[in-house]
């Protein structure tokens, strides 16, 4: 009997699967773009961190404080805001923070993170209009409210990139954070990541080859010059596609991106390990070490936008109020080691890396400011946010909520004064737009204005 061999591989259907398998190889399916500089990575000019707190937030311990001295117990059932500073037991000072100079009062879960008030301003009473997790997480990513529970629209992050077209790497990371892309080429998308390892594993070249005819032959074909009929395959053309895409593989994998990750390589990353106080073996999923990867990624050109899921632990609606708030100034300080990091990093376009960079700091929506029955808080629709260094003012606070049950308050959007009679709401779309105006590009998806007052001019 005839042994059977394999088929041959036609040279079509070989770089139709070359430019999939070397896309793919990398990062998960995500063709990724040409960037300039082989040999030197350059950060992108503006660069943008997503920052979520998970489960929703204490607005009494964040940015929507209350004095104690007025807010008090007497005084519940007509105010309906209890702060409850005193009942933590921790040993510090649980009470709002102003810094000297600063215009605005921070709770104390805002710690360290609260010196930096001069590159920030603060918006609070925004309308979530949901209490559920995933809604909520979801509107403030996109900007857009959720059909049901399903995501509508990209991500801000994906608008950004696919508006920006950065000469960087990979564009952007997402770390705990889920991700959408409605409208632009894969090359838009986010490299996904749940641990930090992830991303390690993903940047190292692989220590094994497909056992497989299409990969033999892929090798094989090498430099060989693609015809006409290859190069007109696919809207782009496939086997163009199929040599950038071997040459974007192999200048990331040649660029060592994989070792800025790795937090316990000695001696290359001791800078980084010492200033976010990480330990010398990991592992890095801790806040700080989130933060450690949020600036390598900018810093060293590899992305221009990074989404990451800097710490959990807030859904407390059991007698927690004291670990609420160490959660909360855990993912705050690091925070904190983020924003000095910036500041004392120049930029290749002059000042540093905070005067080339946007914050948005969010949670899905805050918690109730009464203390429930067993002694902890329930989801609350009035929230706040953080936005911090470029394209917006500082040093101010947008907004506000009520003094009875903390309630969203009207204002008139054009100026942010306080109107009960003909303001409007504040609702995660303007937010998102503000963030989009900021570097001057498009908001219209938003279907709102910004917030211009907060806008730098």
């Amino acid at each position: 009997m005839k042994k059977n061999e394999p088929t041959p591989t036609s040279r079509r259907t070989l770089l139709k699967a070359g430019a999939g398998f070397l896309g793919a190889s990398l990062l998960g399916g995500m063709p990724f773009r040409t960037f300039a500089q082989a040999a030197s990575l350059k950060p992108a000019d503006r660069c943008f961190v997503f920052v979520y707190f998970s489960g929703g937030w204490d607005q009494l311990l964040a940015f929507d404080p209350r004095d104690p001295d007025v807010f008090t117990p007497e005084r519940v059932a007509e105010t309906r805001i209890l702060p409850g500073y005193n009942l933590f037991t921790d040993g510090t000072a649980p009470f709002p923070i102003t810094p000297a100079g600063s215009n605005i009062t921070f709770g104390p879960g805002v710690a360290n993170l609260a010196k930096h008030y001069d590159r920030m301003a603060v918006v609070r009473g925004i309308n979530m209009t949901t209490l559920a997790h995933e809604e909520g997480m979801r509107y403030f990513i996109t900007g857009k409210r959720p059909i049901g529970s399903a995501a509508r629209g990209s991500s801000t992050a994906t608008e950004i990139v696919g508006q920006m077209v950065p000469s960087v790497p990979i564009p952007s990371i997402a770390y705990g954070v889920e991700s959408y892309n409605d409208r632009y080429a894969g090359s838009a998308n986010a490299l996904r990541v749940s641990r930090s390892k992830d991303l390690v594993d993903t940047l190292s070249p692989s220590t094994k080859r497909l056992d497989s005819q299409i990969e033999t032959e892929l090798l094989a074909l090498g430099g060989e010059p693609v015809t006409c009929e290859e190069a007109a395959l696919g809207a782009g053309g496939v086997g163009n596609t199929y040599h950038t895409s071997r040459e974007q593989v192999q200048q990331v994998l040649s660029g060592g991106l994989n070792e800025a990750f790795n937090f316990a390589l000695k001696p290359k990353n001791d800078a980084v390990r010492a200033f976010y106080g990480l330990p010398d073996a990991g592992p890095y999923d801790s806040a700080a070490g989130r933060a450690a990867l949020v600036a390598t990624a900018l810093k060293l050109g590899i992305s221009q936008c990074v989404s990451i899921n800097l710490v959990g632990g807030l859904d407390t609606h059991f007698g927690t109020q004291t670990t609420h708030l160490t959660n909360l100034r855990t993912g705050f300080n690091a925070l904190s080691l983020l924003v000095d990091d910036l500041e004392r990093t120049a930029h290749p376009s002059g000042g540093n890396f905070m005067d080339h960079t946007t914050l948005l700091v969010f949670s899905e929506f805050a918690r109730t400011p009464l203390i429930n029955a067993t002694n902890g808080r329930d989801h609350h629709l009035t929230n706040s946010c953080l936005l911090m260094g470029a394209g917006v003012k500082h040093n101010r606070v947008f907004g506000h909520s009520g003094d009875i049950a903390m309630a969203a308050g009207l204002v008139d959007l054009k100026t942010g004064a306080r109107d009960p009679n003909n303001g409007e709401n504040i609702l995660p779309e303007h937010i998102i737009a503000t963030v989009l105006a900021s570097a001057g590009l498009d908001y219209s998806i938003t279907r709102v204005e910004p917030l211009k007052p907060l806008l730098a001019t």
